[in-house]
């Protein structure tokens, strides 16, 4: 007689209450440096990322949209539907934005009084400087809407300190936690601007008022609806876990594991990296440019073949030909898998034909900057 796979107990749970539920948003506030209300919303990070900027932008005002990525084109949409003019700072996907590029854009126009920006774009391996546009942002009296999704566990994020209004993070990425629920801090002048915008979603799954009368006010003795239970207990293990290993250890993780591979690509010779300056590389992912004349995507095709467990995919959209991305978060966030994504690449590229005789030295330039950062 065989005995069957042992298989979770994910089903017949005792119901969560509201002192649980509540407990999960403080592990959060916590993760996140922030003694503002937060709001686990019960679904995938862009539900509170669209919940904030309907509920915060307010038509006939203006908005400054900080664009380094995929995702803050996205935000600009929104922000438009809201009745906003969106003024939009741009750098190029190869690095980040300035503090000084928001400060100007400020000046030139005084009237705005919302900013949006994503911490660490994943699809394209770049990371923006938070505390320095934070403090710009803070000084001309503007709310701060800050996407740190990606960002959220795998580099620092002090939510108060860096005068951060609105902070939305999932679980999904560096965290090694699920994807169906996120959670977002509301400070008090976020509140008080949304509670003055006539267009702020009520009755509705994007609005952050009905949660704030229906949750917040009332002392979360009482939910409103049925919670994601699994998806909110898997948030709870993910936050429980990061603290166990400590912080600052699952951060060193990510920045080795960023420092790795752009070392051995760099030794390997056939590829670069797509995000020119380090201090500009998300510790998440780290985009490639392919070789010349060289599809990406068969490169990567040809790497996957080689290992089909290594994180590592074609970029999206325009970017396809010409962009790899190899993912280093959560746990992959590891040497061997950086390691072994390098020897994959390395085997692609000489399967089309590629120089790869830098392959032994760029195994031995991954080792060296992750013991370099991690010790």
């Amino acid at each position: 007689m065989t005995t069957a796979n042992p298989v979770p107990a994910l089903l017949d749970l005792p119901p969560l209450t509201a002192a649980h539920f509540a407990r999960v948003e403080d592990k959060i506030a916590s993760l996140l440096r922030t003694r503002a209300d937060v709001v686990a919303m019960q679904g995938e990070a862009l539900l509170p990322l669209e919940a904030c900027i309907r509920s915060a932008v307010r038509p006939g005002s203006t908005a400054l949209n900080i664009v380094t990525g995929p995702y803050g084109e996205t935000f600009g949409g929104w922000m438009r539907s809201c009745g906003a003019e969106v003024v939009t700072v741009t750098a190029p996907f190869s690095g980040a934005v300035s503090a000084e590029q928001v400060a100007d854009a400020l000046r030139e126009r005084p009237e705005i009084d919302f900013v949006c920006l994503v911490h660490a774009e994943a699809a394209t391996g770049n990371t923006n400087p938070v505390a320095e546009i934070g403090a710009v942002v803070r000084e001309h009296g503007a709310l701060l809407m800050l996407d740190a999704v990606a960002s959220v566990a795998a580099e620092p994020l002090l939510t108060d300190e860096w005068g951060v209004d609105l902070c939305v993070i999932g679980g999904q990425k560096a965290m090694a936690g699920p994807a169906g629920v996120s959670a977002v801090s509301v400070s008090a002048r976020a509140w008080a601007r949304i509670a003055e915008n006539p267009q702020a979603p009520r009755r509705s799954y994007l609005s952050l008022l009905d949660w704030k009368e229906s949750w917040i006010d009332g002392g979360r003795a009482a939910l409103p609806h049925a919670p994601a239970q699994l998806e909110m207990l898997a948030l709870e293990q993910a936050a429980d876990r990061v603290e166990a290993a400590g912080l600052a250890a699952v951060i060193a993780r990510h920045r080795g594991a960023a420092a790795a591979t752009r070392a051995g690509v760099r030794a390997l010779g056939a590829l670069t990296p797509y995000v020119t300056r380090d201090v500009d590389a998300a510790p998440v992912a780290t985009t490639l440019r392919a070789p010349e004349g060289m599809d990406a995507r068969e490169l990567v095709a040809a790497a996957l073949a080689a290992d089909p467990a290594v994180p590592v995919q074609a970029a999206a959209g325009e970017l396809a030909k010409e962009m790899i991305r190899v993912n280093h978060y959560g746990l992959a966030a590891d040497r061997s898998v950086v390691l072994a994504s390098l020897a994959a690449l390395a085997e692609g590229l000489r399967v089309l034909g590629a120089d790869v005789s830098g392959a032994d030295a760029a195994a031995e330039a991954a080792g060296a900057a992750w013991s370099g950062v991690v010790g």
